[in-house]
């Protein structure tokens, strides 16, 4: 499907109005963008705190080295949205935008991961983290030098349709994994 997408349509540059954001209002101490830099913040408390708690004491009973490695990739993931994110909304351009989308790629390939090895096996979903990451990585750095979102836009969007289908069609291998849907 990738490689008809790649044949069958045009590229999909990036819109520089993208950057161009609603609220540019500098509210506090002078940073540009205030509330877009702020709300980004968020983002780094969460990340650290499931950064911790995967490694403490095994908090959220993880079976496999796969899980705690997709987890942790996840949290760090969201941990550098909080950094990366913020970083783009202070200048917001093409150049930082890559620091901004690049921790959420490496998010939801995480859960990608996650979710093959919560609902299909340990084993494929373990191996699958690796190719997934580097897929998101390698989808940011096609657009950063071809201007050309397809790559990127399909590793952002195709989570979107799986996860919900493979959360209502796969049961869990764990009880507790069940709060997904």
């Amino acid at each position: 499907i990738f490689v008809v997408l790649m044949l069958v349509t045009p590229a999909i540059p990036q819109d520089e109005d993208y950057h161009d954001f609603a609220d540019q209002r500098d509210l506090f101490l002078g940073i540009p963008n205030t509330l877009n830099v702020l709300s980004n913040i968020p983002f780094l408390f969460v990340g650290l705190a499931g950064l911790i708690l995967c490694h403490y004491k095994n908090y959220f009973r993880l079976c496999s080295q796969g899980e705690l490695w997709s987890w942790t990739l996840f949290y760090a993931g969201v941990t550098a949205v909080g950094v990366g994110s913020s970083y783009y909304h202070l200048y917001p351009n093409d150049a930082t935008l890559v620091w901004d989308r690049l921790p959420m790629t490496i998010a939801f390939t995480s859960i990608v991961a996650i979710f093959i090895i919560e609902r299909v096996d340990d084993r494929a979903g373990t191996k699958s983290l690796a190719p997934l990451v580097i897929a998101g990585a390698l989808s940011i750095l096609y657009w950063s030098f071809f201007d050309d979102l397809r790559p990127y836009a399909v590793i952002q969007f195709v989570p979107c349709i799986v996860i919900p289908v493979m959360a209502i069609v796969i049961p869990p291998m764990y009880t507790h994994s069940s709060y997904w849907l």
